[in-house]
């Protein structure tokens, strides 16, 4: 790849994968393995031919600049995001409503609990590694490090869960399948080691073993779900371990052939993994508990578990938009890359307005659809299709919001608002709380109403925190580059 986006390297040009800009900027930040890869030419530059337009030289541009990485991260995203859609149609269509609620409280639970905890420290992670490679200083302390703390978590949450399964979690939550709480407690291991794995990947610049990691649990998944329903078992148990084991094998497979990931250097203190490490958990556990918490509370209030089960499956149909967000997201930040490379990093500001402008469509859009076809696709896909046009455009205009506000917070992050952040989610929840019990008689619609509002509410507080912020602190394009590569949405 070549600073100009040419085949042909120019006078003075540098070849390289990180897109500096001088020899100067390249020796003072890359890593000795990246240094290896430097070429300096100075070969007489070659004319452009003569057809070349402005658009073609934007695109080859463009390509240059691509981030490490996005197309296998974006690919091995997809398969999982539509594999997750598959396995909840097959197991709609082989549980019965009790069973496939069940089921799906264990789901929200997982991906409420392990994107929350472990999502954070994955990135810090990823970070930490990478700031070492620049000073040509090893990671593995810092991934030894993270797994201790990793290890805390998952303890930590299990004997919660332990504590809390004779009384309510087995008899109402999972139903009184005892075999969904050892699931439960198998995921934190599994999820755990997921997490950490693709932290110390991405911070040693192992992309495609990344993207493995999503497509091949993805697939995995779907493959093993496949096999039970021919089989014809209907045990909930099956589709829990469909959902808790497979991260376990990705992590076998992303790690086939790769060396010199967990590389000696000087210990690791917590610092240096983040200052602000619990603000970050607090609020990506909350944020992910809001995107839930419709599912959730409707699951435990509504005693009528066929109107429960078909709620669930309204709930993931409402959810299509945030799988277009990530897909647009994905595809807008090549562009965002390229500006940062060229060193406009004034446009931070620009670059943050043009994913809100994604992001407003993408809300638009699904609500919409939600509101006039969305119905009609959820009766195709799922057997237990209970919502109608007016519940379903709620749902989804909740999840416009709740993107919305993820977006903002992004920006909040490279900014270093993490407390800014962390509040911005415990008002939403508490919005989502406080509204519950006043929202009206119908459960169904109250929970709906609760939600909208309560990701719209994060919305407007996210986006007054992050104006604010932005007259105290500054932020380059690179900076909310960062956050977007290493903040995927867990669906």
């Amino acid at each position: 790849m070549t600073a100009t986006g040419h085949n042909r390297p120019r006078v003075g040009t540098i070849e390289h994968s990180a897109g500096y800009r001088t020899i100067a900027e390249l020796g003072a930040r890359t890593s000795p393995p990246d240094r290896e890869r430097v070429r300096v030419s100075t070969s007489t530059p070659a004319a452009d031919p003569p057809a070349a337009t402005r658009s073609q030289r934007l695109v080859g541009a463009a390509k240059a600049n691509v981030p490490e990485g996005t197309y296998a991260i974006g690919g091995g995203l997809l398969i999982a995001a539509l594999t997750a859609y598959g396995f909840q149609i097959l197991a709609d269509r082989q549980l019965d409503e009790t069973q496939y609620k069940a089921v799906n409280n264990l789901w929200f639970l997982i991906f409420i609990v392990a994107p929350g905890f472990f999502q954070p420290l994955e990135a810090e992670v990823a970070r930490a590694i990478a700031a070492r490679r620049t000073r040509g200083v090893g990671g593995g302390p810092v991934v030894r490090k993270a797994a201790r703390l990793g290890a805390i978590l998952a303890a930590c949450v299990a004997l919660v869960a332990l504590a809390a399964s004779p009384s309510w979690l087995v008899p109402e939550y999972f139903e009184g399948e005892v075999t969904l709480l050892i699931c439960l407690l198998v995921a934190l291991a599994t999820y755990y080691t997921a997490h950490l794995t693709r932290g110390a990947l991405s911070g040693n610049k192992r992309f495609g073993p990344y993207g493995l990691m999503y497509a091949s649990e993805g697939i995995l998944r779907i493959a093993f779900v496949v096999v039970v329903v021919v089989i014809g078992l209907n045990s909930p148990g099956w589709f829990a371990l469909a959902l808790v084991v497979p991260p376990a094998l990705s992590v076998l497979i992303s790690l086939q052939g790769q060396r010199g990931l967990l590389m000696p250097g000087p210990d690791a203190p917590y610092s240096e993994l983040s200052t602000a490490l619990t603000l970050l958990l607090v609020g990506t556990a909350l944020a992910q508990a809001l995107s839930y918490a419709p599912a959730v509370a409707a699951s435990l209030l509504l005693d009528n578990d066929r109107a429960a089960a078909g709620f669930i499956t309204g709930m993931f149909i409402a959810r299509i938009p945030m799988l277009m967000f990530q897909a647009v997201q994905a595809a807008l930040l090549p562009k965002l890359s390229t500006y940062a490379a060229s060193g406009q990093h004034a446009d931070f500001r620009a670059g943050l307005r043009k994913l809100l402008v994604v992001v407003l469509g993408v809300a638009l859009i699904g609500t919409i659809g939600a509101a006039t076809v969305g119905p009609s696709v959820g009766r195709i896909l799922f057997d237990k299709w209970t919502l109608g046009n007016r519940d379903l455009a709620l749902l989804a205009g909740g999840a416009g919001g709740f993107i919305l506000a993820l977006t903002l917070a992004q920006g909040l992050i490279a900014l270093r608002g993490y407390r800014q952040v962390a509040t911005a989610w415990v008002i939403g929840i508490a919005v989502f709380l406080g509204l519950m019990p006043i929202a009206g008689h119908d459960v169904v619609l109250r929970v709906q109403l609760a939600f909208i509002t309560a990701c719209w509410t994060t919305a407007a507080v996210v986006t007054t925190l992050l104006i604010l912020r932005m007259r105290v602190a500054t932020a380059t394009l690179e900076d909310l580059v960062g956050v977007v590569e290493h903040e995927p949405l867990e669906l």
